[in-house]
């Protein structure tokens, strides 16, 4: 973050937009007096908040009799950094994919290698059938 010094006080440039507009509305012998403390709790106690772009920013209300409830829903990328609960979390969630994804193409492959040993008619079990073949002969072909 970048720091400017305006009238011999320091505001960061990029985040501060809120000091730099109650800084210029305030008189200047005012305006010297606000310690960095003052000026973050009039931040919060006036809500002042930049919220970030969203791909996905929908907010509306619904109305039922007398009440009306807001509803907002957005979606983004996640720019935050993770707790060690969610990172653990995270690679728990990410190795049951990679998982799930190799266990799916092995059966996927032996499928595969199953109905081409069944359609050049190599028999390994002698009078043994999964009745696969018979399936997807009668299915697709």
């Amino acid at each position: 973050m970048v720091k400017v010094l305006n009238n011999n006080k320091i505001v960061n440039s990029e985040a501060d937009w809120f000091e730099k507009g109650l800084l210029q509305r305030v008189p200047a012998n005012i305006r010297e007096s606000f310690s960095d403390e003052q000026l973050s709790a009039l931040k919060v106690a006036f809500g002042a908040r930049k919220w970030g772009k969203h791909a996905i920013d929908l907010r509306g209300t619904l109305s039922f009799w007398r009440w009306r409830y807001y509803v907002v829903v957005l979606m983004g990328r996640n720019k935050r950094l993770l707790t060690a609960r969610e990172k653990r979390i995270s690679l728990m969630i990410k190795t049951l994919l990679i998982l799930l994804f190799f266990s799916f193409s092995t059966l996927m492959g032996l499928l595969v290698l199953y109905l081409a040993k069944s359609a050049m008619g190599i028999d390994l079990f002698p009078g043994f059938s999964l009745g696969i073949w018979g399936w997807f002969k009668g299915e697709f072909l």
